[in-house]
């Protein structure tokens, strides 16, 4: 890690390194050090970086190769979550609890010791979500109880996925078929995986090459996006959605 470049916290501003220096081992480890400025924040989502480091490091930059994105016309509205989406009483809804999202992902899970989403990280993308950049999808239960949801962050027309949770079956997958639908309206048409789930892949995600990757965010992070707070279209019927032939 001595070797890997160390960012200023003094400069927001400062470039990253090529993501092409990245290293191999482990996969797309490319800086260290630096704040989670917003200004630093938006830059490296816009070149394909992001920060994923556990309480007591310095931030840490990654840009895996490949990458896991998921088009949004290959989104897969399963028979089963269509039956969900019908009949299991949830209710969806964007930009209403930005913050209880975040720290319900940062709850342990099996198998991990801890979260990567510290209160510095909480902080952060609370400011984000201030902005109008980053936003969240929460699926309530009939007692109006968060039982599922996802945050993220918006450039353009790309979504970058953070993380999700679900207290009940299929809450995240029911957030995130809500997410696609109302983005293709929107025009958007990728979300940032970052990292490749079998959660994920079920539901369309799949691997490109960074350098792909990178070359589709500069084309479309520049697009006018969907700006400030996100509210649902009222008629949005996500268990008839059909994703839009745009092959």
């Amino acid at each position: 890690m001595t070797s890997l470049p160390w960012l200023d916290p003094q400069y927001p501003e400062q470039p990253f390194p090529p993501v092409e220096q990245a290293l191999r081992e482990p996969d797309g480890l490319l800086a260290v050090g630096g704040d989670l400025h917003p200004l630093r924040l938006l830059n490296a989502y816009r070149h394909g970086i992001f920060p994923w480091y556990e309480e007591g490091q310095p931030v840490l930059w990654w840009s895996p190769d490949p990458r896991a994105v998921l088009f949004i016309r290959e989104f897969r509205l399963h028979r089963s979550l269509r039956k969900r989406l019908r009949n299991a009483g949830m209710r969806v809804s964007l930009d209403r609890a930005f913050a209880d999202v975040m720290r319900a992902c940062a709850l342990p899970r099996r198998g991990q010791p801890g979260t990567w989403i510290t209160p510095a990280m909480l902080e952060a993308y609370v400011t984000l979500h201030r902005m109008g950049r980053a936003h969240s999808v929460e699926v309530w239960n009939g007692e109006g109880e968060l039982t599922g949801g996802l945050y993220g962050l918006a450039l353009g027309r790309v979504f970058f996925g953070e993380s999700m949770f679900s207290l009940r079956p299929d809450a995240s997958k029911i957030a995130l078929a809500t997410l696609a639908c109302q983005l293709q309206r929107w025009g958007f048409d990728m979300i940032d995986c970052q990292q490749t789930t079998l959660h994920l892949v079920s539901l369309g995600a799949r691997e490109i090459p960074r350098e792909a990757f990178v070359e589709r965010l500069a084309r479309d992070c520049e697009l006018p996006g969907h700006a400030g707070s996100w509210r649902l279209d009222e008629n949005l019927n996500v268990d008839r959605w059909q994703p839009a032939d745009r092959s």
